[in-house]
């Protein structure tokens, strides 16, 4: 019984000594509510009377090894490592410092790194993918690379065999073997025009002796007419047409200003491919990466192969421009004015204003450039450009022309389309194109 009255007294005194001390303080010792100095914090009771947890002259820190004159700046968890966190105004009182891309910008010198940087990488960004198309000279920004927008050519390519599956023609069916024919004098002209850059600014290098005689634009325009004593239908003036190609004739001169060469590195080391597909579709289109695909039903309209030619050259020429890889670029330019513009009007009439003014008139402006480029095609290739116009015009009447057309479609009207492109100087330049070829002097770059 001894041992064991000893051993609790003993512990009764041990846990005395631990327990800390509640000293009360007045309220006048310490009015502010703020973080006191010592290494404790204030608590009110609902009194309001203040008690601190710990007392300074606790007998722990002489425990511990701890000097009963401890500086408050050493028990200060601020002025330790928060110390950046807050600052302590005329009052003494601590602010928690602001923290994040706001507490950047604050600092003009930040703003001032911030824009040179963002300017620096835009312009190298921007003039890094600005390109040039080959006989328009127009300039445009891509972003889709070279590589990508092969690879996404041949993957929808891939795509189209699988679900055409059973409808392909042979390769040993007559119609396949005449438009492959067809595709391969196209691309044939595609690569001499291309061999080498040159701006057709003398025109009068070609010769007089073809039997493709004299013939002008003009009379082909002429001869779109239905009757006979060359009278147009309705009178056709330029400032009434949206579709406008004064632009092309800027852009070349403004290239040969300053020099510059088209981008066709886009074009070398295709693997050219044809494929026609029994479907009664009147369509035909060329993907990214050379993949030719030429529907049946266009060709039970278009019989003679000046017109399949007409209509192969076309859609080459969107492969020529990259017309795909611009369309992804404008589309994401497009999506980001729409966020914009639905911060201030609805919705509907945001997409409605994106279609009209902007989606529309750009794709009408690359179906004309496609025309341009296809005519020279064509026209290298041996076929009569002169065909063309009234191709247009054709396939305008099979997908049903109307007034509206062209504003509100993708593509012009087939015969303001055949209209435009009789008239244009690119008529002159394919006729002349085209009267060497049948000459046997195969002309070089032409694009």
């Amino acid at each position: 019984m001894a041992y064991y009255r000893r051993a609790k007294l003993a512990f009764a005194a041990l846990r005395s000594n631990f327990q800390p001390r509640i000293v009360p303080k007045s309220p006048a010792a310490d009015s502010s509510s703020r973080v006191s100095g010592r290494c404790g914090y204030l608590i009110s009771a609902g009194n309001g009377a203040k008690f601190s947890g710990f007392s300074s002259n606790s007998s722990i820190s002489q425990r511990w090894g701890l000097p009963v004159g401890t500086s408050r700046n050493q028990c200060n968890p601020f002025l330790n490592g928060a110390k950046r966190f807050y600052y302590v105004d005329r009052y003494r009182v601590q602010h928690f410092r602001p923290r994040g891309p706001r507490r950047w910008f604050q600092n003009p010198r930040t703003v001032l790194i911030v824009v040179l940087i963002g300017s620096g990488a835009f312009v190298t960004v921007y003039f890094g993918n600005l390109e040039t198309i080959p006989y328009t000279k127009r300039s445009h920004f891509v972003l889709l690379s070279r590589a990508m927008e092969r690879r996404i050519g041949e993957h929808q390519f891939e795509q189209m065999k699988a679900s055409f599956k059973g409808k392909i023609l042979p390769a040993i069916h007559p119609e396949s073997l005449r438009v492959r024919l067809i595709s391969k004098e196209i691309i044939g002209a595609l690569q001499r025009g291309l061999r080498h850059e040159q701006v057709w600014s003398d025109l009068e290098y070609a010769s007089s002796e073809s039997a493709a005689g004299d013939q002008s634009g003009h009379d082909t325009l002429l001869a779109l007419s239905k009757d006979g004593e060359g009278k147009l239908e309705t009178e056709w003036h330029r400032e009434d047409e949206i579709l406008d190609d004064k632009w092309v004739q800027q852009s070349r001169r403004k290239a040969q200003e300053r020099g510059s060469q088209a981008n066709t590195s886009h074009l070398e080391g295709l693997n050219w491919e044809v494929l026609v597909v029994n479907e009664p579709v009147v369509n035909a289109f060329c993907l990214p990466g050379g993949k030719i695909v030429v529907f049946t039903g266009l060709l039970k309209h278009f019989r003679t192969d000046a017109e399949i030619a007409t209509i192969i050259g076309h859609e080459v020429g969107h492969a020529v421009a990259r017309h795909a890889a611009e369309g992804i670029t404008k589309n994401l330019w497009f999506a980001i004015l729409q966020l914009i513009l639905y911060q201030f009007i609805m919705p509907d009439l945001a997409n409605a204003m994106s279609t009209l003014l902007l989606r529309l008139p750009f794709s009408r402006k690359m179906e004309m450039e496609a025309d341009y480029i296809g005519l020279l095609l064509i026209a290298s290739a041996g076929f009569d450009p002169r065909v063309a116009p009234s191709v247009y015009e054709k396939l305008g009447k099979i997908s049903g022309d109307s007034t509206l057309r062209d504003y509100l479609s993708t593509h012009p009207s087939g015969k303001k389309r055949a209209q435009l492109l009789a008239q244009a100087k690119v008529m002159e330049e394919a006729l002349m194109i085209y009267r060497e070829a049948r000459a046997g002097r195969g002309v070089e770059g032409f694009l």
